[in-house]
């Protein structure tokens, strides 16, 4: 069964790109994530569908801390807002109980808020699958493919091997 979550982190090229290298993953979009409350302004952000059989929510979960600044408070955090967004109550449950042993993992306490999905705006089709259509790019190469060499490193049983390793230098 096919099921969806949104992430937001770092820059959406890089969210992008990392979850487009899973295998299990069926689709990305990219483009910005808004919630409620004091989170209602737009944030770059992804939303991932996936096939839980393929690749659990932990792991996607896990990722994603792992793949972005997740316990770095910093001045652009509104534009780059660390988030799970949720789509219901049962997802918020377990995404809330993943981020909390997931801490365990880290050293420092992880930022990342679980939000309630309230609206998608998705990115001009001509920045969409950046890393995809541009690895060649200095930001690709500088910011993107350490994350992916973290993907082969510590989750190569999701990661899309061949995928990843044909557009590396």
């Amino acid at each position: 069964m096919i099921q969806k979550v949104a992430f937001g982190g770092g820059c959406h090229w890089c969210t992008e790109a990392v979850f487009q290298s899973l295998v299990g993953v069926k689709d990305v979009a990219q483009g910005w994530v808004q919630s409620d409350g004091e989170n209602n302004t737009f944030s770059e952000a992804v939303i991932v569908q996936f096939d839980a059989e393929e690749i659990p929510l932990k792991v996607l979960v896990e990722i994603h801390l792992r793949t972005h600044k997740s316990t770095v408070q910093h001045s652009m955090r509104t534009k780059y807002r660390s988030a799970m967004y949720f789509y219901n109550a049962e997802q918020e449950t377990v995404l809330r109980k993943l981020l909390t042993e997931l801490q365990a993992d880290f050293e420092a306490n992880i930022i990342t808020q679980v939000l309630p999905f309230v609206a998608f705006t998705a990115s001009r089709e001509e920045i969409t699958n950046y890393y995809y259509s541009n690895p060649k790019k200095p930001f690709c190469e500088q910011f993107i493919n350490p994350k992916l060499q973290l993907l082969l490193r510590e989750f190569s049983e999701y990661a899309a091997t061949e995928k990843i390793t044909a557009h590396l230098d």
